[in-house]
């Protein structure tokens, strides 16, 4: 289809893709050269950089680690930002970065958008960030949720992605009465105990999750992307063991489509999901508002019972998160009686610091924003712009990396690491598996220093976002910052 308001104009192959990726993992590492890792190292962060390492060698003492967030960590140091505006981020040394990290992804709009930010500050003025009571634009952005997407009839809003997992899994079991839950092999729901399960790389059950006992997982079980008969064999198996109550999709595949799966898997999962009684529960975290208007879900045509957002519906400011579904599964989240009279137990969630004003009126105009300047689509056509050069640039230095994205969720993949599988039949191979895994993520991080050194923040050096704020200007220079890291990769050295 043609863009049409989505962020993608043509959907990836997933097979010729998985294909690639299956290739890439088979092959040796190829990352950057050491000569200039070492030569990044020395001359850009310990020479440009030295405000952060000195701030963050200062914040490791009181802090784990030395930073707050996951996606901080960088090799050789976490760089230290002070000021975020569009496209770009500039850090405590004056140095100005091509933002594709985009916060993990919600700032489709750019960074710190006047329209969003102006109307943040009124409310300051007046109401304050919080008051505990209701507010006029928590029923504003809960309306407009519902008006853009098909699937919520009503929505609720929650502190973040992780706590809207875990209140959709409350309102599965009360709605259908089952137990179980099923969750896409390698997907990330948050990091609630019951669903930090199959985490990254399919197959590894509880093996990614320390300090959760592993009898937290009774009632969970993981199906392995992009494959519905494993998915139905799993669908089957728990009729016997107090049935599914949900199955959790990543729509466009686990860690936001490192693992690609295909149209056909997403409409054959919403099949399968009702026909086992299980509601099905998109978890648009990523997704919602990024490729569409409408979401995944809106692209793929489908209409899952339970929408799990976060992100973006706060427009990059705290408190975002919420579940939002058909008025049946949603009545679970209020009290009293239905309309019919019927009793309805409510799902035990909460959370004082839920729909505050102010993540309520930035996510409310975030979202007349991105509607109003067909955003979606913008930072689509970036993200395509963005992956075809990336591609050229690959077949250029004859390297086996991937490059391939949906919409502006891009991907430059050198190592395929969560693209390896954990198989329990053939227990003898895990630790080779686990190995291999460490060794290329080691080079991910690698190749993220390389890209940050050379002006480019990513996610984990393999995962891009592109935003409105891009016009094809900044990412013709962005190719060109790439290009300069990709010349000077080769194989691995591991002696």
């Amino acid at each position: 289809m043609a863009y049409n308001g989505f962020a993608i104009n043509n959907y990836l192959d997933a097979e010729k893709v998985t294909k690639q990726l299956d290739e890439l993992i088979q092959k040796p590492v190829y990352s950057i050269r050491k000569t200039f890792l070492h030569d990044y190292v020395e001359n850009y962060f310990n020479k440009k950089c030295t405000e952060s390492k000195a701030m963050i060698d200062e914040a490791r003492q009181i802090i784990p680690g030395g930073v707050q967030h996951n996606l901080a960590f960088n090799y050789p140091f976490p760089i230290v930002i002070t000021k975020a505006e569009g496209a770009r981020l500039y850090d405590a040394d004056g140095n100005w970065y091509y933002d594709l990290l985009q916060a993990g992804g919600p700032t489709i709009l750019g960074s710190n958008p006047d329209a969003v930010r102006e109307q943040v500050i009124e409310l300051l003025n007046t109401c304050g960030p919080s008051t505990g009571l209701f507010h006029e634009y928590e029923y504003k952005l809960a309306k407009k949720i519902s008006e853009m997407v098909p699937s919520v009839d009503m929505f609720r809003m929650l502190g973040s992605g992780t706590e809207a997992c875990m209140c959709a899994a409350r309102i599965a079991r009360l709605k259908t009465g089952k137990k179980n839950i099923l969750k896409m092999g390698g997907a990330y729901h948050g990091w609630s105990d019951q669903l930090a399960y199959g985490m990254r790389v399919p197959g590894t059950k509880g093996m990614m999750s320390k300090g959760v006992p592993n009898f937290v997982f009774k009632h969970t079980d993981e199906f392995f992307p992009n494959d519905l008969d494993d998915l139905e064999r799993k669908l089957r198996k728990n009729k016997l063991y107090g049935g599914t109550a949900a199955v959790y999709i990543e729509p466009m595949g686990p860690e936001s489509g490192t693992r690609p799966v295909s149209r056909e898997f997403i409409q054959g999962a919403e099949r399968l999901a009702h026909q086992y009684g299980a509601l099905l529960i998109f978890d648009e975290v990523v997704t919602g508002f990024r490729i569409g208007p409408s979401g995944a879900q809106g692209y793929f045509g489908v209409d899952p019972d339970l929408t799990v957002f976060g992100k973006i519906i706060a427009g990059g400011y705290p408190g975002a998160g919420g579940v939002g579904g058909h008025k049946d599964c949603m009545a679970h989240l209020g009290a009293g009686l239905d309309s019919s009279g019927k009793k309805i137990p409510k799902a035990m969630c909460g959370g004082t610091m839920a729909a505050t004003p102010i993540s309520c009126v930035a996510g409310y105009y975030t979202l007349c924003e991105i509607e109003r300047t067909n955003a979606c689509e913008a930072a689509g056509r970036m993200g395509d712009r963005l992956t075809e050069g990336l591609q050229e640039i690959i077949r250029k230095y004859e390297l086996p990396f991937v490059a391939f994205n949906q919409g502006s969720i891009c991907h430059l993949d050198n190592a395929g690491t969560m693209h390896f599988s954990v198989d329990w039949k053939r227990p003898w191979k895990i630790p080779d598996i686990l190995k291999e895994t460490s060794i290329r993520q080691k080079e991910m991080e690698h190749m993220g220093a390389a890209y940050m050194a050379e002006g480019i923040v990513t996610l984990a050096g393999s995962r891009l976002y592109t935003s409105a704020a891009y016009t094809e200007e900044m990412i013709d220079d962005v190719l060109s910052r790439f290009d300069r890291v990709l010349s000077k990769c080769g194989p691995l050295d591991l002696s």
